[in-house]
């Protein structure tokens, strides 16, 4: 009977290490990771969201990634955003993107148990910072309604929104 107890305590043991090892090395390829709350989740068509990131790796490839959360209060089945970065050296990318939200048949995309849903949106991949120094990416929501000239003041539904930029191997 002991040898049972003592096989299932090394047993636990294993599986703590490899489970230990695996997050590591996941997030060893983490370069940046950060989220801003939205104020009452509600997301102002004037309020462009700063990341500041340094870089001082001029070679290797990432992948930068938008991270959505969202709640049950968001009611479209997109999302259109304006991403921007502005490089050390005062020069600028700005693209207007759109991402799905939901599957056809309304149900959220991403992952998350509760009222929650939080999306990995790919933004740019086998990207090289070619410049030592701060970038800053900011984020602004673009949404409006069909038909509508002028932009959503607000858009309900939104609770943080981060930026994920992981090393590629």
């Amino acid at each position: 009977m002991q040898l049972k107890s003592t096989f299932a305590v090394f047993s636990k043991i294993i599986l703590s290490f490899i489970v230990l090892a695996n997050i590591s090395s996941c997030s060893g390829n983490m370069m940046y990771d950060q989220y801003k709350s939205i104020e009452n989740n509600q997301w102002h068509k004037d309020s462009i969201i700063n990341f500041m990131v340094e870089s001082k790796d001029t070679i290797r490839k990432n992948n930068i990634n938008i991270n959505i959360r969202n709640n049950k209060e968001y009611e479209f089945s997109n999302l259109f955003l304006i991403v921007g970065i502005k490089f050390p050296n005062n020069y600028q990318i700005v693209d207007t993107l759109e991402y799905e939200m939901t599957t056809p048949e309304g149900h959220f995309l991403g992952t998350g148990f509760a009222d929650i849903k939080e999306n990995k949106l790919e933004y740019k991949t086998n990207v090289v910072f070619p410049v030592k120094g701060v970038y800053k990416i900011s984020v602004q929501q673009a949404m409006r309604k069909t038909k509508d000239i002028d932009g959503l003041v607000f858009l309900n539904g939104i609770t943080d929104v981060g930026v994920q930029i992981e090393k590629i191997n």
